[in-house]
């Protein structure tokens, strides 16, 4: 008896893998991908492919974007459009007037859109230290930070290597962003820890998402070296990763951010959801 019903569980359960669908994730990553990978593709085109995908949101679109994804039911799971660039931020009082504007007409639209996170940057360092360049960020950030409490918005600051892609960033280690975030004493302000650029800097990554991760709002992926597919063809270990970020209990977004080397970049965007889907 013992014998027949576990056959038959095991028949069953043989049955349902056959038939579930090829492209069904577990689901326990909320996946989403950059939008400037694919700027080649209509974004229409990569809504389409990206919810067949799996993906859950886009990254990186601002408000007149905004309406395709709602076509195509898709978060706008990192909102941009009110930064200056990423070498002219916070870190510099000259562009605190345009940024305190930027930011103060933003961060409304992206909470009637239904969205919470809004993309922002340190700045290049120009020769300024650490301390000068903490102070002048969360002077500038306090000042709209209780617009983004009002609304609900997360005002989310890009971790980048200046090593390799962005030389002189000065938000380039996991301990400068998450002394930016008790400076500016809000749950508003927190960090986008990049995956890729991180382990360019500092590498640790595991570790230092479980120390950190109650100051990191959002993570893009990307391969290293190169910043291509994250396959085995790189010396991150994603799905390991993956699992460190969801044993944190984080419950946001995880974005692909590597740029497609593959001919048919939608077929690398599917690899890495697949990869990352833990």
């Amino acid at each position: 008896m013992l014998s027949t019903m576990a056959g038959t569980t095991l028949s069953s359960f043989a049955e349902e893998e056959k038939n579930k669908p090829n492209n069904a994730l577990i689901g326990n990553i909320n996946h989403s991908a950059c939008r400037w990978c694919y700027a080649d593709i209509p974004l229409e085109q990569l809504c389409a492919a990206g919810k067949e995908i799996g993906l859950k949101a886009i990254d990186l679109v601002g408000p007149k974007e905004w309406p395709m994804l709602k076509k195509y039911d898709l978060h706008s799971s990192m909102c941009n459009g009110a930064e200056i660039n990423i070498n002219k931020g916070w870190n510099t009082p000259i562009y605190h007037e345009q940024l305190i504007k930027n930011y103060s007409e933003m961060i409304p639209l992206v909470a009637q859109a239904g969205y919470t996170n809004l993309i922002c940057f340190s700045g290049a360092r120009k020769g300024m230290d650490d301390e000068t360049g903490l102070k002048n960020c969360a002077d500038g950030l306090k000042q709209v930070l209780s617009i983004a409490e009002k609304h609900n918005v997360v005002l989310v600051m890009e971790l980048l290597n200046s090593k390799v892609d962005h030389k002189d960033y000065q938000c380039d280690k996991t301990a400068w962003g998450v002394e930016l975030c008790k400076r500016t004493g809000s749950n508003n302000f927190k960090l986008l820890y990049d995956i890729y650029h991180m382990q360019i800097d500092e590498g640790d990554v595991i570790h230092t998402i479980r120390d950190f991760n109650q100051y990191i709002a959002h993570y893009h992926t990307g391969g290293v070296p190169g910043r291509h597919e994250i396959d085995e063809t790189q010396e991150l270990n994603y799905p390991a990763i993956m699992k460190a970020i969801l044993k944190t209990g984080y419950k946001g977004f995880v974005a692909q951010e590597f740029i497609p080397s593959w001919p048919d970049k939608l077929a690398a965007l599917r690899k890495g959801v697949e990869i990352c889907d833990v």
